[in-house]
């Protein structure tokens, strides 16, 4: 990186006139800070409720937080871009930011690996969830989620850090991604490119399948029980969690798996833009919709905090 003679690279962003780009820059600006509030609370929720200090909610509370860095990571960036003049940004900062990104998005398909996990168990193994997935393995098992993939994505950032750019620099997208990236590169690429085809298939099916498997012993489980009631509240347990895991690797797959350096970007941008910018503000209204205790949870909030102030006035 060192003798790129490239210094900085251009993010083209959306090919929109420039009214057009302040209206997505309002749409898209409302959901970044909802996404924020959302992913925020129940964070705070978590936190704060001592009902709520068990392994299925600090894998919820941890997932929020994933979301928060995942969309700090491009949002921000492409906001400045779509009103500002200026769209370049550093090769190093646009490595960087390729490197974090990457980061996020592995670190959430393995804690939602470990959310299918800790349903299975409650499920299948009810009688032996106490002892099974307690609040100390819970933490082990989200460092576990960061440590895999640190070491996961250990040679693809050594790879693409040692990429050589002579130009041109026009990346076309609206955050550095891993195709455009290989597409700007002088040199020859197909090492980098044949292990992030590894990488992605390896990471991307095998979580998925992961999460299949518990999924198809949950099912039997559900399916098992005597009471219509004990299926719906086990199946309502696991809803959730099952309509994020579908939406998420929906748009992961259409564009992860088809790695090539040719690949047309364009009918990319919207996929990413869903999954980036939208899916992480829907993922915490679907929580909330879908569970009674963290709504709970947030009524006694604001009734903590308003409360005191009603008495205060009285006074």
């Amino acid at each position: 990186m060192n003798h790129s003679s490239v210094t900085e690279f251009i993010l083209q962003g959306f090919s929109l006139s420039q009214n057009k780009r302040v209206y997505l820059f309002i749409i898209f600006l409302v959901i970044y800070l909802l996404t924020l509030i959302a992913n925020m609370m129940i964070i705070i929720l978590v936190y704060s409720d001592h009902r709520l200090h068990s392994p299925m909610y600090m894998l919820l509370g941890h997932f929020s937080f994933l979301e928060i860095c995942y969309t700090a990571v491009t949002v921000p960036k492409m906001l400045s871009d779509l009103i500002g003049e200026i769209t370049s940004i550093s090769v190093a900062g646009c490595i960087a930011q390729y490197h974090f990104f990457s980061l996020c998005a592995a670190t959430e398909h393995f804690l939602l690996v470990t959310m299918a996990y800790d349903r299975y168990v409650a499920i299948c193994h009810p009688l032996h969830y106490g002892g099974i997935m307690s609040n100390t393995f819970c933490m082990k098992l989200i460092l576990s989620c960061w440590l895999i993939s640190v070491v996961s994505l250990t040679i693809p950032a050594v790879s693409v850090s040692k990429l050589y750019f002579c130009g041109p620099n026009i990346i076309d997208h609206f955050f550095c991604e891993f195709n455009p990236l290989l597409k700007l590169s002088c040199t020859d690429t197909y090492v980098a490119q044949y292990i992030f085809n590894c990488l992605s298939w390896i990471i991307i099916l095998g979580c998925l399948m992961c999460i299949a498997l518990s999924y198809i012993n949950i099912i039997g489980a559900i399916i098992n029980i005597p009471s219509s009631y004990g299926k719906r509240k086990a199946f309502s347990t696991c809803a959730s969690h099952l309509l994020v895991v579908g939406i998420f690797y929906g748009t992961v797959i259409f564009i992860y798996l088809r790695p090539k350096v040719d690949s047309p970007i364009h009918q990319n941008k919207i996929v990413s833009v869903f999954y980036i910018v939208v899916t992480p503000m829907l993922n915490p209204i679907i929580y909330s919709f879908k569970n009674e205790s963290l709504r709970k949870a947030a009524v006694n909030l604001i009734k903590s905090i308003t409360t005191p102030a009603a008495g205060k006035d009285i006074n």
